[in-house]
């Protein structure tokens, strides 16, 4: 002890940068020394001193232009660095990237899009051009809106000759068909509703290409809404979009439409793909499209396709030696699966999450 006592007074008479590191760490472990720090500072006035604190302004005003009182004042630095204010602007739903996508894809294969502007469409496009009877389920309440002002299509917006032959059709048939031999009403294809799917649209189209004087082969394509009266749950709506394609030309056989459903879908990034015969009103012969899907290891249905029947083309004017052949898919199904989204109704309608739109990413499909 006496002879720590005596390193301690050694060391207090000695500069502390004179003293051996490991000396003062010997005393501090036997808490013989404590080390105080003291600082010292040293101020002066600057060329800025003040005794009254002024804030420096951020902006240089037309009123101290005006005064010249901005002489007087000290205004902040500026920073180049400092990042600018988020510009508020709009944002694209997921379901305008993806078909931003689709349509991308049938623009490359030489499509051209069809005008898909009428919401409201009568029961002659939507149904009777097409072949499908009047009583057939798809034309009642509990699955079609019916509008009810203006209730009906004015009798001379129809081509009346056309008409007459659609009439034909449905009740005695023609073409080599038997037809499905009731009374056919044109009150019943004069009703107003809200289209429930866009091949109404492809009528007018092929109508109107009946109408040129000299057949064209054509490639066209749309992607628009459609409504249909559906209970609402995880997976339907009563609105939803549809994507459609159709190509007409001279003998084209239900081969040419596989080859160019495969042609479609591997753009898509499918390649594994499988047909099943099906029944539609107005194709035949009518198929399902399947594709193998990785992640759920099964096949998946993914659209429909078809040959338009004779009865549909033939009284439009269309030349016998000419074909059409169609498919059609949802643009809500790859929606969901590329954003991960379970539920329909977080995609569509009130409980949509708008952060979902503004910070999901851009859509690029898996294409070849």
């Amino acid at each position: 002890k006496q002879w720590y006592q005596r390193r301690v007074a050694i060391t207090a008479g000695e500069n502390r940068q004179n003293v051996e590191e490991k000396k003062i760490q010997d005393l501090k472990k036997r808490k013989l020394i404590t080390p105080i720090v003291t600082k010292f500072y040293s101020l002066t006035k600057g060329s800025e001193f003040k005794t009254i604190i002024e804030r420096p302004e951020a902006d240089l005003t037309a009123d101290m232009l005006q005064d010249a009182s901005w002489k007087k004042k000290s205004f902040k630095d500026y920073n180049f660095e400092a990042k600018g204010a988020p510009v508020t602007s709009g944002y694209l739903h997921p379901l305008l990237k993806v078909r931003t996508e689709f349509r991308r894809i049938f623009l490359d294969m030489g499509f051209s899009e069809m005008p898909t502007n009428r919401f409201v469409e009568n029961g002659f496009w939507n149904f009777d051009a097409l072949f499908q009877p009047q009583q057939h389920p798809a034309r009642d309440a509990h699955d079609t809106f019916f509008i009810s002002d203006p209730e009906m299509t004015k009798e001379s917006k129809l081509p009346s000759d056309y008409l007459e032959r659609v009439k034909t059709i449905h009740e005695s048939g023609g073409y080599g068909s038997t037809g499905y031999n009731y009374d056919w009403k044109i009150a019943e294809a004069q009703k107003n509703i809200l289209r429930t799917h866009t091949t109404a649209v492809s009528a007018r189209m092929l109508y109107a290409l009946a109408q040129q004087k000299e057949f064209k082969p054509v490639k066209m394509f749309s992607i628009d809404r459609v409504f249909r009266n559906e209970t609402l749950d995880a997976t339907h709506l009563a609105e939803f979009h549809q994507i459609e394609g159709l190509v007409a030309d001279r003998n084209l056989t239900l081969g040419h439409l596989i080859g160019t459903l495969y042609a479609f879908f591997k753009k898509l990034g499918l390649e594994k793909l499988k047909f099943k015969p099906a029944y539609n009103p107005y194709t035949e012969p009518s198929m399902e499209i399947f594709s193998y899907h990785p992640g759920l290891k099964k096949w998946v249905e993914i659209g429909n396709s078809g040959m338009f029947r004779p009865e549909m083309l033939l009284p439009m004017g269309i030349p016998k030696d000419v074909n059409v052949i169609a498919w059609g898919l949802s643009l809500e199904r790859p929606t969901m699966i590329k954003y991960g989204i379970n539920n329909i109704r977080e995609l569509i309608g009130p409980k949509v999450n708008l952060n979902m739109v503004q910070e999901n990413p851009i859509c690029r499909l898996n294409k070849i």
